[in-house]
C-alpha cells in the first residue's frame, strides 16, 4: 500500500514539502489547512481545509484515512494544532514530525526587547513608543485593544475583525517584502517602534534590516516551545531524509 503523509500546511515549507512528496512515486501527500485564508494558492497532492476537532479528532482522522507520518509545518506560532499532533501521535503511535524554518538572530545595531507573549509586547510598548507597526497577524490584536494612547499600524494578509486598538491603519498585504519597501513603510508612517513575532524565514526580514537602519526598537515575541515528545528540523530536505528512515 503506498505511504500516506499527512502535512499540516499553511507556510511556503509546507507547499514546497507536498510538491516534493506529490513528485515521488507511489507516495500519497494530503495537505489540511485550517481554513483562514479565504484563497489559499494550489498545493499539490490532495488537500482538506477545515479543523479536525481537537487531538481526538485529528487522531481518528489518522486512523480511518490510514496515515503514516504527519509532518507538521505550520505556522511556528500554530500552537494548538502542534499541541493536536502530539497528542494524535501519543494516541495512535503515528509519528509526527515538526518542519520549523531557523527563527531569526539578532545582529549588531538591532535594539530588540523579546518577550514572550502578545501580552507581554503591549506591557512594555508605552514606554518604547507612539507609533507602531504591528506585523503579528490578523488575529490576537486583543491584546493591544487597550492602548488606547498609541497609533498602530497593523499589517495582515486578510482584514483583521475587532477587539482591536482604537487608532489603527490597515495595510493589506501579502509577502516577501524587500528592505526599500518596508524602509519606506516605516518613514512614511513615521513608526518608531516595530513589534513582531519571531516568524523566522526571509520572506518577512526586510522589516528587521530596516529597522535596525533607522534604529528603531524592535519588540519580538519568542516562539512557544515544541510539546514534550515532538522534534523539529528546519527545512524540506530534513523532512525528506527522516521519511526515508525505516522506522518511517
Amino acid at each position: 500500500m503506498s505511504p500516506h503523509v499527512l502535512v499540516l500546511g499553511g507556510t511556503t515549507e509546507a507547499r514546497e514539502l507536498a510538491a516534493e512528496l506529490a513528485a515521488r512515486p507511489g507516495v500519497r501527500v494530503t495537505t489540511s489547512l485550517a481554513g483562514r485564508v479565504a484563497r489559499p494558492g494550489a498545493l499539490d497532492g490532495d488537500v482538506r481545509i477545515g479543523g479536525f476537532g481537537g487531538g481526538e479528532g485529528l487522531a481518528g482522522w489518522l486512523r480511518e484515512h490510514r496515515v503514516d507520518a504527519v509532518v507538521d509545518a505550520t505556522h511556528p506560532f500554530a500552537e494548538a494544532i502542534t499541541k493536536n499532533a502530539a497528542w494524535a501521535a501519543a494516541a495512535t503511535g503515528v509519528p509526527v514530525l515538526v518542519l520549523r524554518r531557523p527563527g531569526w538572530q539578532p545582529r549588531p545595531g538591532d535594539r530588540w526587547h523579546p518577550v514572550g507573549s502578545l501580552g507581554a509586547a503591549a506591557a512594555v510598548l508605552p514606554g518604547l513608543g507612539r507609533r507602531v507597526f504591528l506585523t503579528t497577524g490578523r488575529t490576537g490584536l486583543a491584546a493591544f485593544a487597550g492602548l488606547t494612547a498609541l497609533h498602530f499600524v497593523v499589517r495582515s494578509v486578510e482584514p483583521p475583525a475587532p477587539p482591536m486598538p482604537p487608532d489603527v491603519h490597515v495595510v493589506l498585504a501579502r509577502g516577501p517584502f524587500d528592505v526599500p519597501g518596508e524602509t519606506a513603510l516605516l518613514r512614511a508612517h513615521r513608526i518608531d517602534v516595530l513589534v513582531t513575532k519571531d516568524s523566522g524565514g526571509e520572506a518577512t526580514a526586510a522589516k528587521l534590516t530596516a529597522a535596525r537602519a533607522l534604529g528603531l526598537p524592535v519588540v519580538v515575541v519568542r516562539r512557544p516551545p515544541l510539546p514534550e515528545g515532538l522534534s523539529a528540523v528546519p527545512d524540506v530536505a530534513a523532512v525528506l531524509e527522516r521519511l526515508e528512515l525505516p522506522a518511517w
